[in-house]
């Protein structure tokens, strides 16, 4: 008798395709998938690969981490949910199926997390003096690793020499060589990654240097009663101490008809002394002087005298009454009066001009 043995041969379970790596933002959530097919009675696992830590297994949750979550679809895609994700959390993941050989697959989590500037490794606020050099520094962390971009506040170019300007700069380290005041101002170290989002520190660049005085008018005229201002700009850092002074050394006191006022900027400022009603003692020399640490200077200013228009044009008519050689004729009417300070202003300017030809002529015809 022959004897016949039968086995039942079935399909094997399976995955049904590699699990696709999931690259998620920090604090969010990040969801793998690993879909099988033929599972039966077999059960799919999740492990985390370098700790070799049991996440879950089938439908139940035996890490003790309340952010670790499994669910599935039809029992066919098993899905490993990790809640508020942390950077710890990157690495690679293992599904299995608790088969005879063991099968698995891996799949690879990454965290993208937002650029953040670090305040150990980053400049401060930085004071320098004019004309040396400096180097700005700027530190962050992130992932991927941030880049670092150097922009100046309000879109002012960074000053790279005098014959090169830039909007921006890239890099962690910033470098000013002779720096001068031009350089002031605040400096933005901004850091992204392409994972929102992007972030800067403010760095205020101070320069220091002593006083510069500009005078646009150093000779000023001025006639009695009128009133007038004398003006003179100033430059410096640390902020200076300015006053008007007398050629004498005595400081122009503050009251009567003089009144000192000063308009300040960032480091320059603008002196001012208007004079009320000029008398004959406001007449002379006024120096405006700058002081701080690093120095002091000043200018000058000269008040000289000048006839009113008035007078000016009482000169004028008297020395072409005098050209003119005689101030009345006799007509059929009676006597005429020629004077000219009864002219308009019309007539005595084009009797004026007309005077002044002729004193040419004459003096031309002398000569020749």
């Amino acid at each position: 008798m022959c004897k016949y043995s039968f086995r039942i041969v079935t399909d094997e379970p399976g995955f049904s395709g590699p699990i696709e790596n999931v690259t998620a933002p920090l604090g969010r959530e990040a969801i793998l998938a690993c879909t099988v097919h033929n599972l039966s009675t077999y059960k799919v696992a999740w492990l985390r690969v370098d700790t070799q830590t049991i996440l879950t297994i089938h439908t139940h949750v035996i890490s003790r981490s309340r952010r670790v979550g499994v669910t599935h679809s039809d029992q066919r895609t098993w899905f490993l949910h990790i809640r508020e994700l942390r950077e710890t959390d990157r690495g690679w993941y293992m599904c299995q199926i608790n088969t005879d050989p063991m099968k698995s697959q891996i799949g690879y989590l990454d965290i993208v997390v937002p650029p953040d500037i670090l305040d150990r490794g980053t400049s401060a606020d930085q004071t320098v003096r004019e004309g040396a050099s400096i180097s700005l520094t700027c530190a962050a962390t992130g992932s991927p690793h941030p880049q670092i971009t150097w922009r100046r506040e309000h879109s002012k170019p960074i000053i790279i020499s005098d014959a090169m300007q830039v909007s921006s700069l890239e890099g962690p380290v910033l470098n000013i060589s002779r720096v001068n005041r031009q350089h002031a101002g605040a400096y933005l170290c901004i850091a992204s990654n392409g994972v929102p989002p992007t972030v800067s520190k403010r760095i205020m660049l101070t320069v220091e240097f002593p006083p510069v005085i500009v005078i646009r008018n150093q000779l000023v005229g001025a006639s009695l009663g009128t009133d007038l201002v004398l003006e003179c700009e100033t430059e410096a850092y640390p902020k200076p101490v300015s006053y008007w002074s007398r050629d004498n050394g005595e400081l122009v006191p503050i009251g009567g008809g003089l009144e000192p006022q000063k308009i300040a900027g960032s480091f320059r400022s603008v002196l001012r002394l208007p004079i009320r009603r000029v008398t004959n003692s406001d007449y002379g020399t006024y120096k405006c002087v700058s002081k701080n640490s690093l120095g002091d200077t000043e200018g000058t200013i000269k008040l000289y005298p000048m006839q009113s228009p008035a007078m000016e044009n009482r000169n004028v008519i008297q020395k072409l009454n005098i050209v003119a050689g005689k101030t009345s004729e006799s007509t059929p009417f009676g006597a005429q009066d020629f004077r000219l300070q009864d002219y308009n202003r019309g007539e005595l300017s084009c009797l004026c001009y007309s005077t002044m030809l002729l004193f040419v002529f004459i003096i031309n015809v002398v000569i020749l």
